[in-house]
């Protein structure tokens, strides 16, 4: 045995000792018997050959994936590297602030508008119905709540559908996704912009929560036709805030995020609809509503609301945002502001404009209009700055200036009032040249001898132009802009006739004091703001300009309107069981049309011409404008307590009687006394001192100063009947200006 062994051993030679652990011991191989060497060496070597090589090839493959995997990944990461490298530092990452919200509210507490970049408020996710959200998930993204930010299974089944073309293309991408190329970055669809959205993404999700992130995305993404966030969105197509949005409004509203113009329902509805009932399908199929849900979703669509966005209730909110900054500042947040408008006299004002020129407008060669109307405290109730907002964005009653003709008259008569006359006195109507100039009444004819409450109510243009130049256009001037007048007005002879440019929401807020008894006012439309959670920043409070008119120039005023209404050029409106007063205006060759009339709730004004100022067909203050005010008032004063003209306890002796007894008119006396009508010292306009009309002595017409701003005594104007002159005008300037001079 021990020779066998050695036999099969084989001992190898050693070079050194330091060899000897590191020499192999080599073992003899056992021959197989002869007759089996050749089966033996065959059969093993190729068996051993094809499990060799399908180990090899499987090995390879694993061997090189994971090769390719480690470069993918390294790859993967140089590219977020690159790309994130591009975005700002993780540490100054921050969601942009949503641009804010301006949300218009009616005096009821009615949404009228809103206004800023997005077109509606933020609304929390909790205070939303609970199937909107769950509508955007079910389209958008199923897995929302189960991914980190981008979903690698969306991924590939998107490309999966892409490949075998089943379906529309499909992006693929998370809401978070979404929001994050929103908020960060432009529309372009490029291999960087992916990565970098898909970094923003994987931020997001670290930084905010689920819920935080769904109420982002609700409140940011763009849904078509301007409107920024799912309110914005519901209130352009439906109507109302996403508050209350109904199932199928809901579906619709997820359905735009495919693509918001294309599916907009204002302007491709079917489409809308079809898209809306796929997001039906996918919520029932997620198990977010039930069957019977889906089936009358799917039964009875959603439907954009139409008209809304050009309707009159814009001009109201543009007026509203043009003095919100002088009234709050810099907005930086949402903010709610409370208006004074009334939303049942807007639309009666817009049906009333819209309606008359509509019928007549074409008639009378009339394209434009304008209507304003306000309470005694000037709080602006209704404001139709044109004829059709969506058409023309101008606001004639807030912007246009434009000839009052003889609506100016009252301030007129007012300061010949203030100067010593009164409703009774007699002027003469008849031919008159000032420098050249020679005024006409409409009808080219003249009465000769009339008081002045037949002159106003016939809006006599000669009576008109000799008491302008009796107290002097700067005397005229003065009391419009105590009343409420702003824009400049020229100081000549023909103010009288309202010859110099107003807008009609002035003009109006200056008839105010004849209908409140004579306090002035400022015209106003905003009496609240709030932010969005309720922090009062505004609100106005009881203000006013004080006394402007003493109240038996009001009554005197008052007394004489109504006539016009009666007799005179507005005899065609008709308000039954009212007071009121008012009056016409008709500029050079028809170019403007007015009416401003008042009872003892409303003062309305409503004007009619062309943007271009070219002459209409005949339109005057005594046709289309006294329509339009009667039209609305009616509606307007609905349900509101009747309230008389304030008469101050005077009445006109010629009016003791019918109004018949206006006619014919009186012949003056020769030489009638002198007036002892009161006078109203405006230094202090909040108390005035009552003073009479011979407080002074008249200046002889040798001392009195000269020029179309110096009242011109009677008998210096032709035609005026003699010894019937006016007393100066009272010093009303204050003890400062007395001083020191003003």
């Amino acid at each position: 045995m021990a020779r066998k062994k050695a036999l099969k051993e084989r001992i190898e030679p050693r070079f050194s000792a330091g060899d000897d652990e590191a020499a192999p011991r080599i073992v003899a191989e056992k021959r197989a018997p002869r007759g089996d060497r050749g089966a033996a060496s065959e059969k093993p070597a190729r068996g051993k050959t094809k499990k060799k090589a399908r180990r090899s090839l499987l090995g390879g493959l694993f061997y090189w994936g994971f090769v390719l995997a480690i470069w993918g990944v390294i790859g993967a990461g140089g590219l977020f590297v690159f790309y994130g490298s591009q975005l700002p530092h993780i540490d100054q990452l921050a969601v942009p602030k949503r641009p804010p919200n301006i949300a218009v509210l009616a005096v009821d507490g009615s949404l009228l508008a809103n206004r800023g970049d997005t077109g509606g408020a933020a609304i929390p996710v909790q205070d939303l119905p609970p199937y909107l959200p769950k509508a955007f998930i079910a389209i958008e993204d199923r897995r929302f709540y189960s991914h980190w930010g981008v979903d690698p299974v969306g991924i590939m089944r998107a490309l999966t559908k892409n490949i075998i073309g089943r379906g529309s293309m499909q992006g693929g991408s998370t809401l978070t996704q979404q929001l994050a190329k929103n908020l960060f970055l432009t529309q372009e669809r490029t291999f960087s912009r992916k990565i970098q959205e898909a970094i923003l993404a994987l931020w997001l999700e670290h930084k905010y929560s689920k819920d935080q992130i769904l109420e982002l995305y609700l409140n940011r993404v763009y849904f078509g036709s301007g409107a920024y966030g799912v309110d914005a969105a519901s209130q352009k197509y439906f109507g109302h805030s996403a508050k209350a949005a109904t199932l199928p409004e809901a579906a619709m509203l997820a359905g735009l995020m495919k693509a918001p113009t294309k599916l907009a329902p204002n302007h491709n509805e079917s489409a809308a609809i079809d898209r809306a009932n796929q997001v039906v399908t996918a919520m029932a199929r997620e198990g977010f509503i039930t069957e019977s849900e889906a089936k009358a979703a799917l039964a009875h669509p959603a439907h954009a609301v139409r008209g809304r966005a050009g309707g009159s209730l814009n001009y109201a909110a543009d007026y509203v945002m043009d003095v919100l900054d002088d009234t709050i500042g810099a907005i930086d947040e949402d903010i709610v502001v409370t208006s004074t408008i009334a939303p049942a006299m807007q639309a009666s004002a817009e049906r009333a404009l819209t309606d008359v020129l509509n019928k007549q407008g074409g008639k009378f060669g009339v394209s434009q209009g304008a209507l304003v109307s306000l309470d005694g405290t000037g709080a602006i109730r209704a404001l139709v700055g044109g004829r059709d907002y969506e058409d023309s964005q101008f606001d004639r009653a807030v912007l246009a200036h434009r000839q009052p003709g003889s609506s100016f008259k009252p301030f007129v008569y007012l300061t010949a009032l203030e100067h010593g006359l009164n409703p009774d006195s007699v002027r003469e109507d008849g031919p008159i040249n000032v420098r050249g100039w020679q005024p006409e009444n409409s009808t080219h004819k003249f009465m000769g001898p009339v008081n002045l409450t037949t002159a106003l109510a016939l809006s006599l243009n000669t009576v008109a132009v000799r008491l302008g130049l009796e107290v002097g256009p700067r005397a005229v001037i003065q009391t419009a802009h105590r009343l409420g007048i702003a824009s400049e007005l020229q100081p000549n002879a023909s103010i009288a006739l309202g010859t110099s440019e107003v807008t009609p929401l002035e003009l109006t807020t200056a008839y105010v004091p004849f209908a409140n008894g004579g306090i002035g006012v400022q015209s106003h439309i905003i009496t609240k703001v709030r932010t969005a959670d309720g922090k009062l920043l505004y609100a106005r409070k009881g203000s006013s300009n004080g006394r402007v008119i003493d109240p038996t120039y009001v009554a005197m005023m008052n007394s004489m309107l109504e006539q016009t209404l009666i007799i005179g050029t507005g005899k065609k409106a008709d308000l039954p069981g009212w007071q009121a007063a008012g009056k016409t205006g008709t500029s050079q060759d028809y170019r403007d049309a007015w009416f401003v009339g008042y009872t003892g709730q409303l003062v309305t004004g409503v004007w009619l011409g062309n943007d271009d100022n070219s002459p209409t067909k005949k339109a005057s203050g005594a046709n289309l404008p006294v329509e339009i005010w009667s039209r609305y008032m009616r509606e307007a004063l609905r349900g509101m307590a009747v309230a008389g003209l304030p008469s101050g306890g005077w009445r006109s002796e010629s009016l003791a009687g019918p109004a018949s007894s206006l006619w014919p008119f009186p012949q003056p006396a020769q030489n009638p006394p002198p007036q002892q009508a009161p006078h109203m010292d405006t230094s202090n306009p909040s108390a005035p001192t009552i003073m009479t009309g011979a407080g002074r002595p008249a200046a002889p017409p040798s001392a009195a100063p000269r020029g179309d701003d110096a009242p011109v005594p009677p008998e210096d104007i032709p035609g005026a009947p003699t010894g019937d002159r006016l007393p100066p005008a009272p010093d009303n300037r204050n003890i400062l200006e007395k001083l020191f001079g003003g």
